[in-house]
């Protein structure tokens, strides 16, 4: 069973404040109580809007300009607010800020950019990551893998009616993600991510405090489905890519990301481990 600090949400881990400050949130709630990631939505707003939106901005093409084609004021309004909590649409919150300088690299990147942004957003989806790395390629997910990850931590915190419906959207999000396929069986597929995932999956990691080799073995990088020896390939490529900063010298790997965070990103980045 794959295990990370990130994973244990209640109570919250001692650097949550550094954390919280780059987008990550804690805590017993999440959107996935109501919604999925919302890839379609999120990929037609952030067509919709140029990269150096505002929040506002963000707001009004969504509610007043009706971007995502919802029939009535109060859905676009309650759409606007789940895309809120899970990505944040703020280029003042980091999170989102960099997730969306990796967005338009390719396409086929953005379900795990959606997924891994979201995952850093909702404790609730991060507590099924569990179930979805437990289980091999080829094999259906069980409803009972899903439950038993969240009440593990969760307890009695939510009741068999919400359960259900976390478990119904999170299998959705998974499904999105390309991890699972299928409509009323979901089978594990392994996923085929690209440059751009690796880069935003090690940047995750490093943002948590992780560093050298131990990025490889984040929530994030597991969720890529690659061996070590693929991610470093692919982190190379990053790297020429000018995604990120790498090097090796005396058996000692160094991954870094000073060129895509501002000064106090990397303040508080180095002082997160």
């Amino acid at each position: 069973m794959y295990q990370d600090p990130i994973l244990q949400n209640l109570p919250v881990p001692p650097n949550a404040d550094a954390l919280t400050a780059f987008g990550f949130r804690f805590g017993d709630k999440g959107t996935h109580t109501s919604r999925t990631i919302m890839l379609h939505e999120l990929e037609s707003l952030l067509q919709s809007c140029p990269k150096e939106s505002t929040r506002i901005e963000y707001d009004q093409a969504i509610i007043a300009q009706n971007c995502l084609g919802k029939q009535t004021v109060a859905s676009r309004e309650l759409s606007a607010q789940r895309l809120r909590e899970l990505y944040a649409l703020d280029p003042t919150v980091p999170l989102f800020r960099l997730m969306r300088s990796f967005w338009n690299l390719d396409d086929k990147s953005k379900p795990l950019l959606a997924l891994f942004t979201a995952l850093a957003r909702d404790p609730l989806l991060r507590l099924t990551a569990e179930a979805i790395l437990d289980l091999t390629p080829g094999h259906e997910l069980s409803r009972q893998k899903f439950t038993t990850a969240l009440t593990a931590t969760l307890h009695s915190r939510l009741n068999e009616a919400t359960i259900d419906k976390v478990l119904r959207n999170a299998a959705s999000s998974w499904t999105q993600s390309g991890h699972l396929t299928g409509r009323m069986h979901k089978v594990r597929k392994r996923v085929e991510p690209s440059i751009a995932a690796v880069a935003w999956a090690l940047l995750l990691g490093f943002l948590l405090g992780h560093r050298g080799a131990a990025l490889l073995h984040t929530l994030w990088a597991q969720l890529l489905d690659l061996g070590e020896g693929r991610i470093l390939e692919l982190a190379v490529d990053a790297k020429r890519m000018g995604l990120l900063e790498m090097s090796q010298a005396g058996g000692v790997m160094m991954i870094s990301f000073n060129t895509l965070l501002t000064e106090e990103e990397r303040r508080l980045a180095y002082g997160t481990h």
